[in-house]
């Protein structure tokens, strides 16, 4: 499974989120949405935005540090000016990343797929992803609300408007 997250309108994928400022440069700490850190840093182009409807600022200068990423913006010299920018994303054009192996999937094309189990129980539409060290699909149904891990061996089939489910006993029923 190749990790990555929402997909809002016009074709990016969020790979990670600004934390914090990093030194007194103007650099900044970034959360990567990615399996490994280090993959982050071979997309190019990528952008910094806090929306992708607002300011856009196009990025290229970022390294690995630990499981972080550091990133270095254009015209950002000083810790102060870092600070405007935690909680922006990074941003990827959806075209810019590389292509999957034939048993694997990007997490964000999942987005807005109807899910059901394999005994084909409707758990209703595949809205968000949460991060936090174990990607989870967020699948709503009306009120009703499903945390799935996104991992391989729960994810049976993807076809093209749905994601077949195949759940361990007991997973469902720990969400209500």
């Amino acid at each position: 499974m190749t990790g990555s997250s929402s997909e809002p309108g016009g074709g990016f994928v969020l790979l990670g989120t600004v934390v914090r400022p990093h030194g007194i440069r103007g650099e900044l700490k970034i959360c990567p949405h990615t399996e490994q850190a280090d993959s982050l840093c071979r997309y190019r182009p990528f952008f910094l935005a806090a929306d992708l409807d607002g300011e856009v600022i196009e990025c290229a200068d970022a390294r690995v540090s630990g499981r972080m990423v550091i990133l270095r913006v254009p015209g950002c010299d000083d810790r102060n000016r870092a600070e405007r920018f935690v909680g922006w994303g990074l941003w990827l054009p959806a075209s810019g990343l590389p292509p999957v192996e034939a048993d694997e999937v990007y997490l964000h094309t999942l987005m807005n797929k109807r899910a059901k189990t394999v005994d084909g129980r409707e758990l209703g539409t595949i809205r968000e992803l949460l991060g936090g060290g174990q990607e989870r699909l967020v699948i709503r149904d009306g009120d009703r609300e499903y945390l799935v891990p996104a991992v391989r061996t729960f994810i049976a089939s993807v076809g093209e408007s749905e994601v077949v489910l195949d759940l361990p006993p007991g997973l469902l029923e720990m969400n209500r």
